[in-house]
């Protein structure tokens, strides 16, 4: 009789198991979510030369794993970073971008990449991204040098607000 009983407790528990588990993929978040993240050297320094470039993408990269950042595609040009970021469910922009600059630029002076310090511009450009999106903005991050051969990063940032509707933000 206690076998009994036992199995019918633990044919109970499991089935409980079983919808407390069932139940909670429902509640839990469910995230697409697709960034376009911008940022400058300080004063808009062309420091990043084709020779260090590289090297703080790959760092930025590895970095970003260690830390659980998802970076899809980076890139960028002599004075800026351009970064496609999926964020997790616990990620917000502002912590994320953080990480990424903070510990980048540590890095670079770590290493005495440039002359002098180094450090980013305080702002960035933050941006979602579509799904239907994401292919044309990989492809415009993988085509920074190209692409500024004839267009300053000036240029860039306007067209950039003006296609996500800051313009009238930021200006």
């Amino acid at each position: 009789m206690k076998t009994t009983i036992l199995q019918a407790g633990n044919s109970f528990v499991l089935e409980r198991c079983r919808n407390i588990l069932t139940d909670n993929l429902h509640t839990m978040p469910q995230l697409k979510i697709w960034i376009h993240l911008v940022w400058t050297t300080k004063n808009r320094k062309p420091l990043l030369t084709a020779a260090i470039r590289r090297q703080v993408f790959s760092h930025i990269r590895e970095n970003a794993i260690g830390k659980g950042i998802h970076i899809d595609f980076v890139n960028g040009y002599t004075d800026h970073v351009h970064c496609l970021i999926s964020l997790k469910s616990d990620q917000c922009i502002s912590k994320l971008t953080q990480l990424l600059k903070g510990e980048s630029s540590y890095w670079i002076n770590k290493n005495k990449l440039v002359v002098g310090k180094f450090e980013w511009q305080g702002e960035y450009f933050a941006a979602s991204v579509s799904d239907a999106g994401i292919n044309r903005v990989r492809a415009y991050i993988k085509n920074q040098e190209v692409h500024h051969k004839v267009r300053s990063f000036q240029q860039e940032y306007k067209d950039l607000m003006i296609e996500y509707g800051l313009a009238g933000e930021r200006g």
